[in-house]
């Protein structure tokens, strides 16, 4: 449950996804999510840094923990599920 809780409040999963690739800067982070708040953003990162699922490095900045990839992975087939959804849906609204 605490997981489903941490995952479920808004922008946690958009920042594990952004972080996927690799280490990003604050602001660069900040925009690749739409640009939230920098104080919105600031407390969602203290959220995963406290959770052990992104790091801090010593350029600043953010990356994904081997905890945070995991969850990333678990998420995987939620992503799979989701883009069948999509053209699921996609597919009604044509019809």
């Amino acid at each position: 449950m605490a997981a489903l809780d941490l995952f479920g409040r808004r922008w946690n999963l958009r920042i594990i996804w952004e972080l996927q690739h690799g280490p990003v800067g604050f602001r660069a982070l900040q925009q690749r999510c739409d640009n939230m708040s920098s104080s919105v953003l600031r407390q969602r990162l203290t959220e995963l840094l406290d959770a052990h699922l992104v790091a801090q490095q010593a350029d600043t900045a953010y990356a994904l923990t081997d905890l945070g990839r995991g969850a990333y992975q678990a998420l995987r087939p939620l992503v799979r599920w989701s883009d069948a959804w999509a053209s699921t849906l996609s597919v009604d609204d044509k019809a």
